[in-house]
Order: C-alpha cells, then sequence, then structure tokens
C-alpha cells in the first residue's frame, strides 16, 4: 500500500525544500526555539556536544552536531571493528549468492548495491550491516578501521523513506536510493561502507572528496583516488545533512561480526566485529 501511494510522491522536490529550510539563516530567537523543540520531541543530550543550542547559525549545522572530545571513544581492541554510526540494526548477516537481507521475506542485489562497481563479486560471501540514524541520533559517518579511500561512487536514486514502512514494503529499497559509496583498502582487506540518501535527506558529504550528494544536477561518480586518503580509525568519512542510513560491508574471511540482531542499538566507536587479521 506504502508503495502504490508514493510512487509518484514528489520525493525529491520534498527533500530539496527541506534541505534549503534547513540552510536558512532563521532569526536567531524563532531558531532557538525551532530547536529546543526538536531536542525535546527527540530526547536528545545536549550535555555530550561540543556546540550548545544557542551556537548554531542553521538548523544543518544543529543536525551535524560534533560531540565533544571523548564522547564517543573507541573500542580498545586493536582488531575491532567500529560501527561507523549512531544507529539502530536493521539487519545484519552474511551476503549470500549475491543478495542482502532488506527485511523479512525481502531481499535485494549486492551488484545493485554497490553499482556494478568491478569488484563487487568480492563481497559476496562477506558480512553486512544495515544502520538505521534516527533524527537523534549523531550524523556523522566515521570509519570503522584504518585504511585509506582507494575509489568511490555515487549514484543518484530515488529517495525513499528508510522508515519501517519503507524498508518492508518497497522492493530493493536500498539497492535504488541515492547512494554515495566509499571502498577504504586496509591491512586485512577492503571494506565498504555505503551512505544511502532518503526522503528529507538534504545532502551526503565525504571528507575526501568535493562532491554533494543529492545537489542540483548531480550525476553518476566513479573515481579512484590517486593518491588514496589516509584515514584512522574512528576518522570522520562524511555526514549525513538530515537522515539516514549507512550499509557496511565486508568480504568473506576478513571479518567476524558480532551477533547483530534487528532492532539493537550501537554507538559510534563501538566494537561490532573483529579483523582476522592481514591478508
Amino acid at each position: 500500500m506504502y508503495y502504490a501511494l508514493f510512487r509518484w510522491f514528489p520525493k525529491s522536490g520534498l527533500t530539496r525544500l527541506a534541505g534549503w529550510l534547513a540552510d536558512r539563516r532563521w532569526p536567531r530567537g524563532l531558531l532557538a526555539a525551532f530547536i529546543r523543540q526538536y531536542i525535546r520531541v527527540f530526547g536528545i543530550d545536549m550535555a555530550q556536544f561540543a556546540v550548545p543550542l544557542e551556537g548554531f547559525a542553521t538548523f544543518n549545522a544543529f543536525f551535524t552536531r560534533a560531540v565533544l572530545p571523548g564522547a564517543r571513544p573507541l573500542a580498545r581492541e586493536a582488531d575491532a571493528l567500529l560501527s561507523p554510526v549512531d544507529g539502530r540494526v536493521i539487519e545484519a548477516g552474511q551476503i549470500e549468492r549475491g543478495r542482502l537481507v532488506q527485511a523479512k521475506g525481502i531481499s535485494y542485489g549486492l551488484a545493485d548495491l554497490l553499482a556494478g562497481d568491478p569488484e563487487w563479486m568480492r563481497y559476496d560471501g562477506g558480512g553486512f550491516a544495515t544502520l538505521y540514524l534516527h533524527p537523534r541520533d549523531y550524523h556523522r559517518i566515521h570509519t570503522p578501521c584504518a585504511g585509506e579511500v582507494t575509489r568511490f561512487r555515487y549514484v543518484p536514486g530515488d529517495l525513499w523513506t528508510v522508515s519501517p514502512a519503507g524498508v518492508t514494503q518497497v522492493p530493493g529499497l536500498f539497492a535504488r536510493n541515492e547512494r554515495w559509496i566509499t571502498f577504504l583498502r586496509t591491512a586485512f582487506g577492503e571494506v565498504a561502507v555505503v551512505k544511502v540518501g532518503a526522503t528529507i535527506v538534504g545532502r551526503i558529504r565525504v571528507v575526501y572528496h568535493s562532491g554533494v550528494g543529492h545537489a542540483w544536477g548531480a550525476k553518476s561518480l566513479a573515481e579512484a583516488l590517486a593518491p588514496p586518503v589516509p584515514l584512522a580509525a574512528g576518522a570522520e568519512l562524511g555526514r549525513f545533512e538530515l537522515g539516514s542510513t549507512v550499509i557496511l560491508l565486508t568480504r568473506p574471511g576478513e571479518a567476524e561480526w558480532l551477533p547483530l540482531q534487528p532492532g539493537d542499538a550501537v554507538k559510534m566507536g563501538e566494537r561490532i566485529g573483529r579483523i582476522r587479521g592481514k591478508r
């Protein structure tokens, strides 16, 4: 029903409008009142963030707020695979025969998710976790381990909601929505961090390229970085300017995942798996 009702809804136009409004410099009193209400509705603990409520010039600046140093400590284990975001698990498990689980009874293709990347098959049989960022969450995205960004792909796409209605009713949701895919070469192999756009997700940004997801006139990109961009474990990789979902992928034999279950809460920097060693 949801799919039929919203198939032709102007999701892109609504999303652009939301992004534009989030970037406006509202009268300071009005902005502070709106942010204060947002904090109350979603139960946000502002004590963990670096800038006080009155310090934001736009709603987008508030939404992408930085945490205080030490507020997201990294797991101490040297072989830890870290959660790249604050969020909740939608699904997690093994990629089987080129398919990932979207929700109970629904799967989608690995090749579609990775937009036909020439090395997509190397992830078949590996692990994945789909992590949803709630409006109350910290919305910066970090590296799950140390490595270097060797290539990326940006895919303009649909903007279906990643709420339960979308996840359970829109076929192939994560492989048809807008995506920014980062490939991180590591000491043990490679991981892919897929940032998924959605309704009201104004933009996706990354630290290693000036391109912006869902900007006016955005086109598909597939680029190798020369030289690659090195990033430490837990370093900022990008951010959502409103919204959304991250899918983390590992290749077979390169990492062992903890038994994540749908609904589990994770914090950026927590251990969600174990790196198996150099390859």
